[in-house]
């Protein structure tokens, strides 16, 4: 069973759980690529040839396990987000290449804060600034409850990252993910789902193909704790938990470069 954060994936499993020969045939039919234009397409993984990300750069191949729901959903964000997965891709590469010819085998900050994101991304689409403000602060009970109605009306949560979906079919107390700030307008929190959802590929992949992260960009952001994650999380006590809903350390407000 899909998670309420998972359910923009739900047409994929309308007809049961979404194989391969049905990844790739949505895959061409959209004409979609990989980070250097290869046309992508999903394949059993290999133990020789080069990693996932030269791969995938180079001929399209993006290794998928047949039956296994991390590598399923990483497959359905590349349908889902194929302009922000390619531009991941040709920044890892890049940033690989660059290491090697430095003859560094570090993955460096870069490869580091693309990989979390991938992995565990959650995009904050919102038209009000000092509400992420007030989550980077980890204001959780200001946001997630007294402000609870200004949050649902003017604000987003998208997983973008394939590992917290796969995470999120079976939650765990302290499930986080890595947020990201994009500032939307009014009208876009109306648009459509589809049509919001490929507004948001596009300007994420601009951000990622425009300039460098590290880890530090990313804020923290307790999954469950996003109204309509968890029936529990109706309940304002639900916020007490400080397992899930830690105190800030230092203040990092308005850093994530969606704000930049």
């Amino acid at each position: 069973m899909l998670s309420p954060l998972s359910a923009f994936l739900a047409p994929w499993f309308g007809a049961g759980m979404p194989d391969v020969l049905r990844l790739n045939e949505a895959a061409r039919e959209r004409g979609l690529g990989t980070g250097d234009g290869a046309p992508l397409h999903f394949v059993p993984p290999s133990d020789t040839g080069p990693g996932y990300e030269e791969q995938a750069f180079a001929t399209g191949a993006v290794a998928t396990r047949p039956d296994n729901r991390h590598d399923l959903f990483n497959a359905l964000i590349w349908l889902v987000f194929p302009r922000t997965k390619a531009a991941l891709n040709r920044c890892h590469v890049a940033a690989l290449r660059e290491a090697r010819q430095r003859g560094s085998v570090a993955r460096g900050p870069l490869r580091d804060a693309l990989t979390q994101f991938d992995e565990c991304g959650v995009i904050v689409a919102g038209c009000r600034p000092d509400l992420w403000q007030a989550l980077c602060a980890h204001r959780w009970r200001e946001v997630f409850v007294e402000r609870r109605d200004e949050l649902r009306r003017t604000t987003r949560f998208v997983v973008f990252g394939h590992a917290s979906h796969d995470a999120l079919a079976a939650p765990f107390v302290g499930l986080c993910g890595k947020a990201l700030f994009v500032e939307v307008d009014a009208a876009w929190l109306k648009l459509p789902e589809a049509t919001a959802l490929a507004t948001l590929d596009v300007r994420l992949a601009g951000l990622f193909d425009s300039r460098d992260f590290s880890p530090r960009d990313w804020q923290p952001l307790p999954l469950l704790g996003i109204p309509g994650a968890t029936a529990e999380n109706e309940r304002p006590d639900y916020y007490d938990d400080t397992r899930q809903f830690r105190a800030a350390r230092r203040m990092r407000a308005g850093s994530s470069p969606g704000n930049r």
